[in-house]
Parts: C-alpha cells; structure tokens; sequence
C-alpha cells in the first residue's frame, strides 16, 4: 500500500471529512487548519479571520486504490472554487479554496486541474483556488473530528452539510467504500 497525503481547504472542514471519508482508497481525514501564521491556533481564532488560516483537511488515501487527480475531482466538486474566501455564507479567508501541495507532481496535477476547469466553462466566473505548499498543520480539536456524525441534528449540518453529503454519494457512488457505508 503506498499512503500518501493531500490537504485541502474547500470552505467548512466539516463537509471535506464528511464526503471523503466515505470514498474507497481513504485511509483517514482529518479536519483542522493549515496557511496561517498562529501557532496550534484554536477554532475561535481561526473563526475570527486573524490567524491567516484556513479550514482544511488532511487526506492520507492509498494511491494504489485511488490517484491524486481523482482526489481534485472531488475537491472541485464539493465546493464552488470561483467564491474568493468564502463558500455560501460562510466568509473570511479561513474559507478560501485552497490545495496544499506536498510536492511537485502535487502542485503541477493541481494547477492542470485547476486550469481545465477554468477553461471548461462550468463556472461563469474564474476559478480562484489558491495552489499553496503545505505548511503545517494543526488538527482541530477533537469535538470537530467526525462532526456530521456526532451531531446529525445540528441546524448547519442539516441544511449545509448532509445535503451536500447527499449529492456527493449520489454522483460518486461508484466509488464509495461499501465498508464505509454499511456502518453510517
């Protein structure tokens, strides 16, 4: 098994681990906070837009199961990559659209990607995911870890993140871990 590692920040951290944990090929998804200058910042302070950082989360998946490229299919798909800092209502940079690239062929894949979807005409609007070298990251605190899960009546997980949830496992049911599934 060859484990490799992605982070992404698509606005809400919540809504990354809740659809990837679910794909084939995911070892683990992590919320927590990446690209900013506070050292273990907290979610007040990230919240707050001072910190620099933003809601990401870290992907460890294994590249023989699924590749880097279809990991950028999901990112852009989970989220609008046109809205700078910001996703729905959700604003500040802490929200931005953002990959953080471990290395080259990482940065490179996500450039490409980038550009097909821009050129692609899906969006009106250019898109303005940020392609950024990792930096280190701090995991969220532990009542973020699994949240969907954890709190499936909370009004925001109801009206933003199941749904989106929803849509995501319908148009990616293919490639859903079956495991994964039977258990949530």
């Amino acid at each position: 098994m060859k484990k490799v590692e992605a982070t992404f920040g698509a606005g809400c951290f919540w809504c990354i681990e809740a659809c990837f944990k679910e794909v084939e090929g995911i070892i683990s998804v992590v919320p927590g906070y990446m690209g900013g200058r506070t050292k273990n910042p907290t979610y007040n302070e990230v919240c707050s837009g001072t910190s620099g950082h933003a809601e990401v989360a870290r992907v460890v998946y294994n590249e023989d199961v699924l590749s880097f490229d279809k990991l950028l299919e999901l990112f852009f798909f989970i989220h609008n990559p046109t809205q700078l800092n910001r996703q729905g209502n959700d604003v500040g940079t802490q929200y931005r659209s953002v990959v953080f690239f471990q290395n080259e062929e990482q940065m490179e894949k996500a450039q490409v990607a980038k550009d097909k979807l821009d050129q692609s005409g899906i969006y009106k609007d250019p898109v303005v995911t940020e392609i950024t070298r990792a930096q280190t990251f701090y995991p969220a605190e532990a009542y973020h870890q699994n949240y969907l899960e954890n709190n499936p009546e909370n009004p925001y997980c109801q009206m933003v993140v199941k749904p989106k949830v929803d849509k995501f496992k319908e148009v990616f049911q293919d490639l859903l871990d079956l495991d994964v599934n039977e258990t949530v």
